[in-house]
């Protein structure tokens, strides 16, 4: 692939395998709780149990990425994880609604969440393999949206569903559409791991960090635990802030959430060729800049309308954060270690949606209210912002990539 041509094409296609992840992640989100409800009436108990997936993937997603660096197959050395690991969790996920006691049903829970835990850092390292580092951002673009329509669809088509034939359907036809991206995968994305045969891994130069650089790679994940302990507490608690401040109903609540998405969803392609343009950390900074502006106002009113219109617009600078990130650590891994480097994003990343619910319920519990979410939110963001601040390394050379030059890569 020429450094300054996107393949569009094989970004699409191998997205698929993030768009399985979260489409699997929204309906289980969705679905799991009120399953649980019918064994468990303890609210406590259950917030515990769906924080099972987040535990395991601050432990093993680290492992399982550094360990398909490490892997040297003729499939690769991201594909045998996902050749294993999504039929097994296709299969667990159709056993979800099925089960009809509470041992069984925790059972078949731990394995799904372990072994997505297992897959997820080696599907996400496909994109950095087969994208120059200059093209990340862009291509993360890509792959966002296409996580995006996952969960879109995953909200959309699983309530239709659910309507229809109750919990197992949404479930089963989850699974389906998780085997039809594992096959989209083996058969239209070869993976450039391959060409590293087990007897050449001698010769492999390994990328060794200085220490301006590991100082750099520190700020960068401090920055995204930060930005994600704000985001996380908006996307838990934003319905019952609106129903207990606002005063709107929990439906109205979740629609007036979804703005934040779908504006994220719509610049998410944008944003990754804005930060190639001007720089990651610049665009993350104007991201983070922008969300907290637009956050600050709705710490001090209950205007449906402002809080609908900030929202809106804050999915727009979301997306200038989210997209970048995750290209500076890939600068920072070499292509190497892409996987390890990848589970050190997703130990931070979910380390916050952790220790967030947990720190801003306290919050709320000292304070008695749910005004001080968007507070809360602020602040996580200035953290991350400063972090930033002194972030030296992560970027690409400025990429004069056109658009032209993307839309010739879609048909090579």
């Amino acid at each position: 692939m020429h450094k300054n041509k996107l393949d569009v094409k094989k970004t699409f296609l191998l997205s698929f395998g993030f768009f399985a992840s979260s489409l699997a992640w929204s309906v289980y989100n969705a679905y799991v709780p009120q399953i649980l409800e019918g064994f468990i009436k303890s609210t406590t108990v259950i917030g515990f149990i769906m924080t099972i997936d987040n535990i395991f993937g601050v432990i093993f997603q680290p492992v399982f990425g550094k360990l398909s660096d490490r892997t040297r197959t003729r499939f690769g050395r991201r594909m045998p994880y996902i050749f294993i690991g999504l039929p097994v969790c296709a299969m667990a996920f159709t056993l979800i609604p099925q089960m009809n006691d509470l041992l069984s049903l925790m059972a078949v829970l731990i394995v799904f969440t372990f072994v997505m835990s297992i897959w997820r850092s080696p599907v996400v390292a496909l994109m950095p393999d087969i994208t120059p580092g200059p093209l990340r951002s862009q291509a993360n673009g890509i792959v966002n949206l296409m996580g995006g329509v996952g969960s879109v669809i995953a909200f959309l088509a699983g309530g239709f569903l659910f309507k229809v034939g109750g919990f197992p359907l949404p479930f089963l036809a989850s699974a389906v559409v998780m085997l039809a991206a594992l096959a989209i995968l083996a058969f239209f994305v070869r993976e450039p791991g391959q060409a590293y045969e087990p007897e050449q891994e001698s010769k492999i130069k390994r990328l060794n960090l200085s220490k301006e650089e590991k100082k750099s790679l520190l700020l960068i994940l401090f920055g995204v635990f930060f930005w994600f302990t704000g985001y996380n507490a908006v996307e838990t608690f934003f319905t019952l802030y609106a129903t207990n401040t606002l005063g709107m109903d929990a439906g109205s609540a979740t629609m007036t959430l979804t703005f934040f998405s779908l504006t994220f969803l719509a610049f998410a392609v944008p944003a990754g060729f804005i930060g190639a343009k001007i720089g990651r950390r610049k665009a993350i900074l104007m991201g983070l800049t922008g969300i907290t502006i637009l956050f600050f106002p709705m710490i001090f009113t209950a205007n449906i309308w402002i809080t609908r219109a900030c929202l809106f617009l804050g999915g727009f600078f979301w997306a200038f954060v989210n997209i970048n990130s995750l290209p500076m650590v890939m600068r920072l891994s070499g292509e190497e270690k892409v996987g390890t480097f990848i589970g050190y994003y997703y130990f931070f990343s979910f380390s916050s949606q952790i220790v967030s619910p947990v720190l801003f319920g306290f919050i709320r519990d000292m304070v008695g209210h749910y005004k001080v979410l968007f507070l809360y939110a602020c602040i996580a963001f200035a953290l991350a912002f400063i972090s930033l601040v002194f972030v030296r390394h992560g970027e690409d050379e400025p990429e004069k990539t056109s658009a032209i030059q993307v839309l010739e890569g879609m048909g090579d």
